[in-house]
Parts: structure tokens; C-alpha cells; sequence
């Protein structure tokens, strides 16, 4: 007999050799009804397969992260039975579940797939569902899978299947399909009710640009077509708040191929967005204690081999630039810790010195691949909100509860109010990736954990999404329409300290090694603003909106004092335009809106007369007329920046 551990606390016993599907029917007939998945000691599997000794089990349905999945994983495979069937000789490469739904990259031979296509393909794997075909798991020796591929003549397989140890190789096969997958999957096809297929993309096998272009097609499935509904709903509801269609309509950014792919140009307008968010966070820094510093936009190539970072990130960098000197290399600046550490070194440190934080808006560059820009959210120049706190040992959770503060701070002052906290931890099982001694790295995720515990942070820990010198805790917010973004991180790192042999004499007299914590709330500013928008739908924030206000005279009899409004309001710092066209005030008030600003203030012959203003609201509409002097009163009132 095994123990059995149950989320609610409970412990049962079963047989060895048990399967999931049957402890879920042990806890209810319904459970086991909708159960997709199995999770047995934080590893996701097949409800058929066997528990052989005592584990902490979780049943996984729709409900759960896990049991999605499966299901999308499972939707993959449904993908590809139904290519398999319409287009024979297809190769594939590659068909993981995503965040939203999954794909698969497959080899069509050159052959042309558009949106015919792409409906014949719905259709089938409609009726290929229907079927409910059991998903059944087959392990084989790696020389079996081998053959199997190679008389399918299929390169990507095989390529995969090299890589593999004999042993480890699984096959999954539902009704006249067969993958090579680890797994897992939901126990048959008929669980899948709702289907869509999305769009087609081309894809680089393996991510890499000198390999074949594969097609990549996208897909999404629901157990209920309600839920199918609501989820293009929403699709429709993101493309009229997509960054890059408002951040063009609102004249906030732009690109030009001639500066360069990835390297945003920002506009006036979402200049003084950028500043506003800059000015917002440099106030609440001198407040909490940072130091400003700046750094320079490349430094020595020597610089980031001993951090360490040209080793993991050179080749995701920008190639090394050469001086006339011989062998003098300088790189684009990746990374801003490597100069902090240097303006640390600067002079001798004691230990009553410590904290020190050093903050700096610094702008990095990282050479992403061309298939992976998209807008403001991947690019290869962005700024960083960076800061490295150098403290002592003793310190390191009060800092690290410090910096949970501000990045709180940051959300509730611009309305993220559901986001969750992970702890990134390393990956157990693949050691290389990372610097530094099992020692350091289990006390700064404990440290994490306790910190974030202290706070009361909604908490999940995720192995294998570490930074390679030290775990974080990154900030995972929903924005208005349910999506997960990461946007703050804060990180504990032991290693680079003693990569750069960083010091401070400690009350005993001796050296010591600081702690380093490297914080970002914003993450990068590029991509803040990108989920900002998309958030909020264009409409910031009044503290933050590149214009408050617009002042629209009725007719050009009333500029002279639409212009003496428009005056007053910049000398007090109120950002807004005057709209002195030839044009009628519909119109104007109609344009006011689709740009979004907060105030239209209206001005005709009876407010010229009484010095008064006609005010409406952005998506409100009329709010009345007031006395000018109380508009500005009122004003001012409301759109000052949240105090830390």
C-alpha cells in the first residue's frame, strides 16, 4: 500500500501501482468526470499512468493551470492527426502548449497554406474529436523511434530523437497518429469541444534563422464553446487596445527600418508618458534612499566576461565592437549591474556604509531575433528602471521587503491590482546554467520565500526561471482582460559580488562580501508602457496623460480667449492643446475623444463673456460650465502623482 497526500490535508491508501484516474474517482464520480490530469509531486502526468509510492497528488481539471495544458497539448496532437490526414507527407517539428492554446511547426513541403487551409484544417480535427480517441502513452528504445521516423522521412524527429537518451523516449498515439512526446496528455479527444484555429506564422526550426523556415500554426480549444465565445471576445476586444495600433493613433512611438529593426523612437507625447513615469519613480527612489547614477552605453568586453554575462548572453548580444587598438573589443551595454558593481569598487567601503543603492533609468541592448520583435514588448533597445542595492548579510530581507514596497506602489498607483508573485527558483536539474555554490543559492531563495511570506504575497514557485547568478521574485500582473504579463523582478545574488571581488570592512575589522540585490518594478520601461496601454486602453491616468487638457473655441471669434485659457493653463504646468481650426466644434469634440483626452474645455460667446469654460469629460461627456479659476482649482486638485 502507498500514502496518497490530498490538497485538502487528507491521506489515503491505495495499491501500488494505482492510477490517477482512480484516485480521482476514489474522491468524487463528478471529479473524475471533468479530471484531464494528474499533478504527482509537482510533475505533471497522464491520469492512466501508475503511482508506484507515497505522493502529494492534485487532480487537474480546466479549472487548473496544469490541466490547460494537458488539454492544449493534447489539442497539438489533434492539430496534427488532422494535418496528417488532409496534407500526407507532412514533417513535423515542434507542437508545445502555450500561455493561450498551442501550435505546431510542420514542414508543408513549400506548399502554400492560407486561410482555406486553415478552415478544412478546423473542420477536421472538429471530427477527428468527435471520435474520442484514447491518448495512449508507449515507451520505446531510441533505435525503434529512429526507424519509425526514419521511414516517415522526417528530419525534425530524427534531429530530436539523436538528442535524446535510449531509455527516456516515449511515443504518444491517438487514432492513426503518432508523436514523439514525453507528455502528458487528457485521456481522449472527446474532451475537446471547441475548436479555432487562429492564424499562420512562419517560424525558424529551433528558433534559429540559418535553419528552414517552418509554418507555424496557431490554435486554441475550450471544453465548451461558450468559452471559445468569450475568449474571442476578448481577441477582438485586445486588438482595439493593442500598443502598436494606440501607441500610432495616439502619436506615442514609432519605428523606421533605416534606425533600425527593434529600436523604438519615441514621439513627443510619449516622451513627456516616459517622463512622467521616470519623474513618478526617481521621487519615490530619493525616498526610499537610492542614489542616482550613470553609466555608459557599452562598456569593455573584459567588463561582462567577468560577470559572466558574455559567457550565458553573448550570443543574444549585439557583436563586439573594435577599436583601432589591437585587441580592444567593446560591447553594447546588455546589462547594467556590471558598472554598478564598478562605481561600488570606486572607493573603500565599511560596513557602516551599507545599504548603498544605486539607481539609473539605463538603456540596454540585446540582439533579439528578427522573428521575435513585436512592438514595444520585445525590442533590442529598451531602459531599464535598474537599481543594485549593496548591503550586508544581515540585512538582505529587510531590503528585500523594502523593494516589495515600491514595486507594490507602483502597482496600485497605476491600477494593477491582481498580479501574482513568483519565486523563481533554479532548475534541480540543470546546474550548468547557473553560477555560484548550492550553499548561496538555497539561502537567498529561502530568504526570497520569507520575505515575500512576511508581505503576504500570493505566492507560486517555478523551477528553472532563475536568473543564471541568483533566484527573483518577479511580479506576474493580469491586466484589464485576464493576460499575465512579468513586470517587476527583484533578485538576491551572491555570485557577482565575488566575480567583481566586491569588499567592506566589516565591525570586526575584516573584509566581507556585500549581498547585491538587483530590483526593477517597472522591468523595462518599453514594455511597461506597452501593457500601460493596453491596460488602460489608451486612457492614462490624469497625472499621467500627455495631454489633460484641450481647449476648443465654438468659432475663430472666440480664439483670443480660447487662447488666454490655453496660456494660463501652461503656465501652470497643465499639459493640453489649443484647437483653433477651421472647423466646426463637432468635429473638434470628436477628435478630442478618439484621442483620448481627459478635458475638453469649450468656450463660446457666454464663456468669453463671464470667464468660464465649458466642460466635458472624456468618455463621459458635458459636466457643465464652471468659472475658469475653479476648473483650474479642481483640477490641480486631482491630478497630482501618488505619494509613496
Amino acid at each position: 500500500m502507498i500514502k496518497i497526500s490530498l490538497p485538502d490535508g487528507s491521506i489515503r491508501e491505495f495499491p501500488s501501482g494505482v492510477k490517477g484516474i482512480d484516485v480521482a474517482m476514489s474522491i468524487s464520480e463528478g471529479l473524475a468526470r471533468n479530471a484531464l490530469a494528474i499533478e504527482v509531486n509537482g510533475t505533471i502526468q497522464d491520469l492512466s499512468r501508475s503511482i508506484d509510492q507515497d505522493a502529494s497528488v492534485k487532480i487537474l481539471t480546466w479549472n487548473d493551470g496544469g490541466g490547460k495544458y494537458a488539454f492544449w497539448h493534447s489539442s497539438a496532437h489533434l492539430m496534427a492527426e488532422a494535418l496528417e490526414a488532409l496534407h500526407p507527407g507532412v514533417k513535423f517539428g515542434i507542437g508545445p502548449p502555450i500561455e493561450n492554446g498551442f501550435y505546431y511547426d510542420v514542414d508543408l513541403g513549400g506548399k502554400a497554406f492560407g486561410d482555406d487551409d486553415l478552415a478544412a484544417l478546423e473542420a477536421k480535427m472538429k471530427e477527428l474529436a468527435k471520435k474520442e480517441s484514447v491518448f495512449g502513452r508507449r515507451e520505446v528504445s531510441k533505435a525503434e523511434a529512429l526507424d519509425f521516423f526514419s521511414r516517415k522521412n522526417d528530419p525534425y524527429k530524427l534531429e530530436l530523437i539523436n538528442e535524446l537518451t535510449d531509455g527516456t523516449i516515449t511515443f504518444y498515439e491517438q487514432g492513426n497518429f503518432t508523436d514523439l512526446c514525453k507528455g502528458p496528455h487528457i485521456p481522449h479527444t472527446g474532451f475537446i469541444k471547441a475548436i479555432k484555429l487562429l492564424n499562420v506564422a512562419g517560424a525558424y526550426w529551433r528558433g534559429n534563422e540559418k535553419n528552414k523556415m517552418l509554418t507555424r500554426i496557431y490554435g486554441i480549444t475550450f471544453p465548451k464553446q461558450k468559452e471559445l465565445e468569450e475568449y474571442l471576445h476578448l481577441l477582438e476586444e485586445a486588438k482595439k487596445r493593442d500598443h502598436r495600433k494606440l501607441g500610432k493613433e495616439l502619436e506615442l512611438f514609432t519605428f523606421s527600418e533605416k534606425v533600425g529593426m527593434g529600436l523604438p523612437l519615441w514621439l513627443p507625447k510619449g516622451t513627456i508618458l516616459r517622463e512622467r513615469l521616470e519623474q513618478f519613480m526617481r521621487k519615490a527612489q530619493v525616498k526610499a534612499g537610492y542614489d542616482p547614477v550613470v553609466t555608459p552605453h557599452i562598456g569593455s568586453k573584459s567588463l561582462y566576461v567577468t560577470s559572466g554575462h558574455y559567457e550565458k548572453y553573448g550570443k543574444d548580444s549585439f557583436q563586439p565592437i573594435r577599436t583601432p587598438d589591437e585587441g580592444e573589443e567593446f560591447l553594447l551595454k546588455p546589462m547594467n549591474c556590471p558598472h554598478h558593481c564598478e562605481i561600488y569598487n570606486s572607493k573603500p567601503r565599511s560596513y557602516k556604509d551599507l545599504p548603498i543603492r544605486l539607481a539609473e533609468f539605463g538603456t540596454v541592448y540585446r540582439y533579439e531575433q528578427s522573428g521575435e520583435l513585436h512592438g514595444l514588448t520585445r525590442v533590442r533597445g529598451f531602459t531599464q528602471d535598474d537599481a543594485h542595492i549593496f548591503c550586508r548579510p544581515d540585512q538582505v530581507k529587510e531590503e528585500f521587503i523594502k523593494v516589495i514596497d515600491l514595486v507594490l506602489h507602483v502597482f496600485n498607483s497605476l491600477g494593477f491590482e491582481n498580479y501574482t508573485a513568483q519565486v523563481s527558483l533554479r532548475d534541480p536539474a540543470n546546474k550548468e546554467k547557473y553560477i555560484g555554490d548550492d550553499e548561496l543559492w538555497d539561502r537567498a531563495e529561502r530568504e526570497i520565500q520569507e520575505a515575500a511570506d512576511e508581505r503576504g504575497l500570493k505566492t507560486v514557485a517555478v523551477k528553472g526561471e532563475a536568473a543564471f547568478y541568483g533566484p527573483k521574485l518577479d511580479f506576474m500582473v493580469k491586466d484589464a482582460l485576464g493576460r499575465s504579463w512579468q513586470l517587476g523582478t527583484i533578485q538576491v545574488d551572491y555570485q557577482l559580488p565575488q566575480r567583481f571581488e566586491l569588499e567592506y570592512v566589516g565591525s570586526d575589522n575584516q573584509r566581507h562580501r556585500p549581498v547585491m540585490i538587483h530590483r526593477a518594478p517597472f522591468g523595462s520601461l518599453e514594455r511597461f508602457v506597452a501593457v500601460l496601454i493596453e491596460h488602460c486602453a489608451g486612457n492614462f491616468p490624469l497625472w499621467l496623460s500627455p495631454d489633460q487638457v484641450a481647449v476648443l473655441p465654438i468659432s475663430e471669434r472666440f480664439n483670443a480667449y480660447a487662447e488666454d485659457v490655453f496660456n494660463t493653463l501652461k503656465a501652470l504646468d497643465i499639459r493640453g492643446f489649443l484647437d483653433d481650426r477651421d472647423e466646426k466644434i463637432g468635429r473638434k469634440i470628436r477628435d478630442a475623444e478618439v484621442k483620448k483626452i481627459p478635458y475638453m474645455l469649450i468656450v463660446g460667446e457666454k464663456e468669453a463673456a463671464e470667464r468660464k469654460v465649458a466642460v466635458r469629460i472624456h468618455g463621459k461627456g458635458d459636466a457643465g460650465t464652471m468659472p475658469f479659476d475653479q476648473f483650474v482649482e479642481e483640477f490641480k486638485a486631482s491630478s497630482s502623482a501618488p505619494e509613496n
